[in-house]
């Protein structure tokens, strides 16, 4: 689909992208978590979080209507955007409600820590909704970077149908064989990725797993230098297994 789609009316296809990125770390003690938590719920507080959404509505060439954040106790916060694909007066009137009912932007963070291992994740889910042409999977590559992502899943889904000046119905307007296209090369590479298509239906899955676990970026208030060989190893082991189960989707270690 190389050449732009001559329509007949308003392009009616929306297009939803679902993010979700953890971070995890080694926090030794109850005390440690909870600074943990406390720490990095400030560092995504609602106004850096609406500083990122920013980002990911220039890069997907929307306009921002409204924005609406709060932050939360004890700890999270949450950011919505109503975007428009056009600036508001460039559509009759009609066109712009019903474009504004499909298009906005959200993010949610949910810190958490393990109740019995020294192990605290922090959450963070994203979505984008938009009508028409734009797409949100160019925003991909900045959201990866805008957080410490060690595992991410990310689903994309186009729903509805446009039609050209021929009265044919278009179920997509852009090439996509894999979420992967639309991310750049030397990020994947940091990552395991794995697809889940169903593309006759428009719907794509990929989640992804750091490669690397440089133990020194995953401790919380201390360092290696203070830790035995036995003792990084038995930390990493305990950061792989809670990262691949969250992976997985399932529980795989007592």
């Amino acid at each position: 689909m190389t050449e732009k789609l001559k329509l007949y009316g308003f392009n009616n296809l929306t297009k939803a992208l679902s993010f979700n990125i953890y971070d995890v770390c080694y926090a030794k003690t109850r005390r440690e978590q909870e600074e943990y938590i406390a720490y990095i719920d400030e560092q995504y507080n609602a106004e850096r979080l609406t500083g990122i959404l920013l980002q990911v509505v220039d890069l997907i060439g929307a306009h921002v209507l409204n924005i609406s954040s709060q932050d939360y106790e004890p700890q999270g916060s949450s950011v919505t955007l109503l975007i428009s694909g056009d600036p508001m007066g460039s559509l009759c009137p009609e066109m712009t409600l019903a474009h504004l009912d499909k298009s906005h932007v959200t993010v949610h963070t949910y810190p958490e820590h393990h109740p019995d291992h020294s192990i605290a994740t922090f959450r963070v889910d994203i979505d984008v909704a938009t009508c028409g042409e734009i797409t949100p999977l160019n925003a991909l590559d900045m959201l990866i970077g805008s957080f410490d992502s060690d595992i991410i899943t990310m689903d994309y889904r186009v729903r509805g149908f446009t039609r050209d000046v021929d009265g044919k119905k278009h179920f997509m307007d852009h090439e996509i064989d894999s979420i992967q296209d639309f991310i750049a090369p030397e990020t994947l590479e940091r990552y395991e990725a794995v697809d889940i298509n169903l593309q006759e239906s428009n719907l794509f899955h990929t989640k992804m797993l750091i490669r690397e676990i440089a133990l020194e970026n995953y401790l919380f208030n201390s360092t290696t230098k203070v830790l035995s060989a036995n003792a990084q190893q038995a930390i990493k082991d305990s950061l792989q297994k809670e990262m691949v189960e969250i992976y997985s989707g399932r529980n795989m270690f007592n």
